[in-house]
């Protein structure tokens, strides 16, 4: 009996692999997997190669293509205990058929040349073989940072022209139709070395075009004849020729088959193994530690891999699982950080009593009370109580005076500047966002006050009732909504899954059903993004259920951009689609909004550049040291044009001018804008000539305040907006091969004659207008009363 390739696709969501393709398709971010061909003889190779892979490399983890011709469900099995990102594909072996070959009756001779079928794969932009007779000894980070040609080790006994096919590492260039003619061509012709096989195909067709690789990455047993030592240095060790080490090996290699013994193990043996050379803090990477960590822990109990995992769930935003991971086993008492993480878990499913229980339980260790005492501080916010919030944080800088979360929870909640007096009630929009605290992001301190600019020019305290999102949505807070005139929920990305992450609604506000559904005034959801990064899920029922219930119980449910609405469509019913309309951010028309705007009279002679760095694994991948010389050939050449600075919306912004600096030697002004009031960060963005932004709202506000930008596409968002205004030309994938190039270019174009590519950003914003506008009529009616 044989297995269909197909069967890891039946336990994916559906839809998931063409929403991975589509988010791939805007943020250009590369697609890497590891392939081999594997059958029942080579198993026990390729099991051992997998194992020394992850024990070798335990922050790599990338999908593994199993080439095969029919392999046992028990034998597939094994394979997936593994490695969490198997995929199996069956190999066209009828087409080998017709090559020539030295040997047509050899079995053995035959399967050689399957490997070939790498080349038909086309879903993936970097495609690394490995023999199923290697071991992986050494790190393998460069191999995926290459991004051109096919490279490989030449061959031991033949110099520099030929390679060994042991090891390769293929571009998407020979990922193709006429690559893959080539071969056949060739095969059939038998105009290559036949004893060769597959190996002396690719030469006959490469000719010694190839990338030429150090042969640490394919050390040939050959190199050790005569018993000697791998070398420390070597990073996959090659078993060539017929004597295998599971088959007993060959004499005159001991040293190296030793190497390879390293790696037979028990599948509980090398899930331990894993567990423990991985312990590191960021050592391991989540699939693998999920993958193994998850039946470690059920076996042992151990404490310490369980709240190893859980930061991992959290990490990803899956907090149920941490929580699950602890309740599997017994914390005891004095075990102050598996506390804490608990504490955080429970926090993050709003199990908000069994939260405080831990977070108490982990203040009574110095090393980890500081942080105990900020989450206890933000649970008490979270349900309204400053004063417990202030006195928690206060606890918290007492054990650590540099603590910055608590130092901020502790001026958010220190109550010496008492709010404005608000109007009354009948008068007042009550107001759910994200009220950006101390040197918080400059995008979403200015969110609100934009949101509220479009229903008219007073923002403040006279006419809106503030709610932030991320505290419970109580039965007080349900009454002061239902005694104001309406609710305006936004703008920006509320829509993700793991910024103050709660189990009522799974997304950024607070609320529980049942308070949600006693809402008896309008709601208006304005401008709201969905937000999730290419690789990032939501807890799909609990945000499923919550999304539906607020677009039925909206009067007005609008989206900030087109792939926004489409990613929402896409988890309503039917009936329930035409009720989600297109609602610009208030941003991109800041000129339209701002009583008395005028244009700058002169511009000064800057660039400026934001990059993101939150989630910096999903937005860079393998690419950020590209991206940081790509970037460097990008500021030289921006140079001729004008002044380049960083703006920084966040601190973690700052860190391109540092690495920057350290790693090419270029010195950015930075610009602080995490610290600027609101008009502040307007006045900056109107002044400049052009912003090269990552950020979603470096892109919208400057935008918005008529200056051309360009996106550094990191996030689908970015292109949903220029997609918006029909400028993609806009927009430069982070993981672009050219991309220093390309900006010095497109750059350029939209300096060359500034004073047309502002009347373009005019034209373009004036398209938003219309829209805004349109809208605006709608919400009069649903208000009864005029917006704008």
């Amino acid at each position: 009996m044989t297995v269909d390739t197909a069967a890891p696709e039946a336990l994916r969501p559906a839809g998931a692999a063409s929403a991975d393709a589509s988010a791939r398709a805007l943020t250009g971010k590369r697609r890497i997997a590891f392939a081999s061909f594997v059958d029942e003889n080579y198993l026990p190779g390729f099991l051992a190669l997998l194992r020394s892979l992850a024990l070798t490399n335990p922050k790599v983890c990338e999908d593994f293509l199993v080439l095969h011709d029919g392999l046992r469900p028990s034998s597939v099995a094994r394979i997936r205990a593994l490695h969490p990102r198997v995929e199996l594909r069956r190999v066209d072996a009828a087409r080998y058929d017709s090559y020539a070959k030295g040997d047509q009756d050899n079995y053995l001779v035959r399967k050689a040349y399957f490997i070939l079928d790498v080349f038909r794969i086309r879903d993936y932009d970097t495609v690394i073989t490995l023999d199923t007779d290697m071991v992986v000894l050494g790190d393998l980070s460069e191999l995926l940072t290459l991004r051109e040609g096919l490279a490989a080790v030449p061959q031991f006994f033949y110099g520099q022209h030929k390679l060994n096919s042991g090891l390769l590492v293929i571009q998407r260039e020979y990922l193709t139709d006429e690559f893959c003619a080539r071969i056949d061509a060739t095969g059939r012709s038998g105009d290559y070395e036949l004893d060769k096989h597959d190996q002396g195909i690719l030469n006959a067709v490469l000719d010694g075009d190839f990338r030429r690789l150090d042969n640490r990455y394919n050390f040939v047993k050959r190199r050790l004849s005569g018993d000697q030592p791998v070398p420390d240095d070597t990073a996959i060790l090659h078993f060539t020729g017929r004597h295998k080490p599971w088959l007993g090996g060959e004499s005159g290699y001991a040293q190296a088959e030793e190497r390879w013994r390293e790696f037979e193990m028990s599948d509980n043996d090398f899930r331990a193994a894993y567990v423990q050379r991985s312990s590191g803090s960021g050592n391991a990477h989540h699939d693998l530690l999920v993958h193994y960590g998850t039946p470690h822990v059920h076996r042992t109990g151990e404490v310490d891999t369980a709240r190893r995992l859980a930061l991992a769930h959290i990490g990803a935003g899956e907090f149920q699982q941490a929580v699950d991971i602890l309740e599997a086993v017994r914390i005891p008492v004095d075990s102050a950080w598996p506390h804490e993480v608990y504490g955080n878990a429970l926090m993050s499913v709003s199990r908000y009593d069994e939260a405080e229980a831990q977070l108490l339980l982990a203040t009574a260790a110095p090393n980890r009370a500081a942080t105990a005492f900020s989450r206890l501080a933000q649970i008490a916010w979270i349900h309204g109580d400053d004063t417990t919030a202030h006195a928690y944080a206060t606890d918290g800088l007492t054990v650590d005076p540099s603590h910055r979360a608590s130092r901020l929870m502790r001026l958010r909640t220190a109550g010496s500047v008492p709010g404005p007096r608000e109007g009354s009630a009948d008068e007042q929009l009550a107001h759910v966002a994200f009220y950006m605290p101390q040197q918080g992001n400059a995008g979403d301190k200015l969110l609100p006050e934009s949101v509220r600019l479009t229903f008219g020019p007073d923002t403040g305290a006279r006419r809106w009732h503030s709610i932030h999102a991320h505290r419970l949505f109580d039965e007080a807070a349900l009454e002061r909504v239902n005694a104001r005139r309406g609710l305006v929920i936004g703008g920006g990305g509320l829509f993700i899954p793991d910024t103050a992450p709660n189990g009522n609604s799974a997304w950024q506000w607070n609320v529980p059903d049942a308070h949600l559904n006693r809402i008896d005034v309008p709601i208006m959801v304005y401008a709201v993004g969905f937000n999730a990064f290419d690789g990032q899920s939501y807890r799909r029922e609990r945000f499923n259920s919550s999304l539906r219930q607020l677009v039925e119980r909206s009067s007005f449910f609008g989206l900030r951009n087109h792939g926004s609405i489409a990613k929402v469509r896409a988890l309503l019913p039917d009936s329930l689609h035409d009720r989600v309309r297109f609602q610009p951010c208030p941003t991109t028309v800041t000129r339209q909004l701002v009583e008395g705007w005028t244009d700058p009279a002169s511009r000064e002679d800057t660039i400026l550049i934001n990059a993101a760095y939150d989630r910096a694994g999903l937005r860079f991948g393998h690419d950020y040291a590209h991206f940081l010389a790509e970037m460097a050939k990008a500021v030289r050449g921006l140079g001729a044009y004008a002044e380049v600075q960083c703006v920084a919306h966040s601190l973690d912004d700052e860190k391109i001018a540092f690495d920057l600096r350290r790693e090419h030697g270029i010195s950015l002004p930075v610009i602080p804008m995490y610290d600027f009031e609101n008009d502040e960060i307007r006045d900056t963005y109107a002044r400049t000539k052009l912003v090269i932004g990552m950020r979603g709202h470096a892109g919208m506000i400057p935008f918005g305040c008529g200056t051309p930008i360009i996106s550094l596409i990191s996030h689908p968002k970015m292109a949903y907006f220029l997609a918006d205004i029909e400028r993609p030309e806009w927009g430069v994938s982070v993981h672009e091969k050219n991309l220093g190039a390309i900006l010095t270019e497109r750059a350029a174009d939209l300096l060359s004659d500034h004073a047309a590519t502002v009347a373009d950003v005019h034209g373009r914003q004036q398209e938003l207008w219309k829209i805004t506008e349109a809208n605006a009529a709608d919400l009069r009616v649903i208000l009864g009363s005029p917006v704008r």
